[in-house]
């Protein structure tokens, strides 16, 4: 006798079927399976590779000093006029070392370059976690053309949660109504698949590590 049914119904009897056999599960252990491999780099190295992977400038600096000088430098390269700094501790920084910046948001729509701390620093993937409990908030670290944080050793992490630890063990139950991760310049490749840095953002950016922040 000719089989009368149609290449769907064929296929819908065989998903049929399969839904009803019982099989055992091919990965029984696939929640506690680790996302990533262990990791043997120190978390500086890791880093500064996964940042420059993303088009990322990593500056590692052992104290206030090395950090000016590299700030100097970069100043020179980019021809920086335009520096701007909110956070009261970041100002003090600055100001001890008697570099240049502006403190207020006068003739922000000028500003060439945001100064920003950061909450923490994610080795895994290069990100920059920040939130908006810091006084520089959103627009410093998205307005000017060039982005320059600055961070302690100590906020430098393997995953992302263990930035998340640092930030219950910072603010407790008051966590940041804003969290954010920031992984290299702003980037777009929307017109023609061509990719395209600072579409909506900087597009540069500097990470500082400092050893001693002082």
């Amino acid at each position: 006798m000719r089989d009368n049914t149609t290449a769907k119904e064929q296929m819908l009897k065989k998903i049929r079927k399969a839904l009803l056999e019982k099989r055992e599960n091919p990965y029984p252990n696939l929640e506690e399976s680790p996302l990533y491999k262990n990791n043997t780099d120190e978390l500086e190295v890791l880093f500064a590779e996964q940042l420059a992977a993303v088009s990322g400038n990593f500056i590692f600096c052992e104290d206030g000093i090395d950090f000016i000088e590299n700030m100097l430098q970069l100043a020179d390269r980019f021809k920086w006029r335009k520096i701007y700094c909110w956070e009261p501790e970041l100002q003090d920084f600055l100001a001890k070392y008697e570099f240049p910046f502006y403190q207020t948001d006068k003739d922000f729509e000028q500003a060439e370059v945001g100064v920003t701390l950061c909450e923490a620093l994610i080795a895994r993937n290069g990100s920059v976690m920040v939130s908006n409990e810091s006084a520089a908030g959103r627009r410093l670290s998205i307005f000017p053309h060039h982005h320059i944080v600055i961070a302690r050793t100590s906020q430098l992490v393997l995953d992302l949660k263990d930035g998340f630890q640092l930030l219950k063990n910072k603010y407790g139950n008051q966590i940041p109504s804003m969290i954010s991760n920031i992984t290299g310049p702003s980037r777009t490749a929307d017109i023609e698949k061509t990719l395209v840095l600072g579409a909506h953002g900087p597009k540069e950016l500097f990470v500082f590590l400092i050893d001693d922040f002082s």
